[in-house]
């Protein structure tokens, strides 16, 4: 969905407010190069090992281990870093939601999921309380969450 994301960097000051419609984020030299580059080497590994089959057939069946290698590695460290990101943003939102609901309600926290905590980190510290409330109470995807904030709270440092 590249078309209708916004593309952020680190220093992007003159960002546009963010919010439902654009929150995607982009990652240019990884979503537009490396993931691209290490496909179509897959495909000229591939390509090579079918033309070079009786002059190289171990180099040609090694060019494609290491191919399909380097793409599994960029796939898991990009899976890696969302996990781990994943777990930052549920502790962040658990201390925020902690600090900012009212203490009777607290007990609940833990019955949130990773992505409904994750949705709610756009949610304003002043409708974080009803937001919480409501998605305990009705059991909210994390699409519905984020389409109910009215006062977003942009994320543009993610991975």
């Amino acid at each position: 969905m590249l078309s209708s994301s916004r593309i952020y960097t680190e220093g992007d000051s003159m960002a546009k407010q963010q919010t439902f419609s654009n929150h995607a984020r982009v990652d240019p030299p990884m979503h537009l190069f490396v993931f691209p580059v290490l496909i179509a080497n897959v495909g000229v590994a591939i390509w090579i090992a079918i033309h070079f089959r009786h002059d190289y057939p171990y180099l040609a069946h090694w060019s494609i281990v290491v191919s399909l290698a380097l793409l599994i590695f960029a796939l898991k460290c990009r899976i890696n870093d969302l996990k781990l990101q994943d777990r930052i943003i549920r502790l962040e939102e658990r201390l925020r939601i902690t600090a900012l609901i009212p203490t009777d309600q607290r007990q609940h926290i833990p019955e949130l999921t990773t992505r409904q905590l994750i949705a709610l980190r756009f949610a304003s510290d002043e409708e974080l309380a009803a937001l919480v409330h409501k998605t305990l109470t009705q059991n909210l995807e994390p699409k519905a969450i984020k389409q109910a904030i009215t006062q977003w709270r942009a994320d543009n440092h993610r991975v």
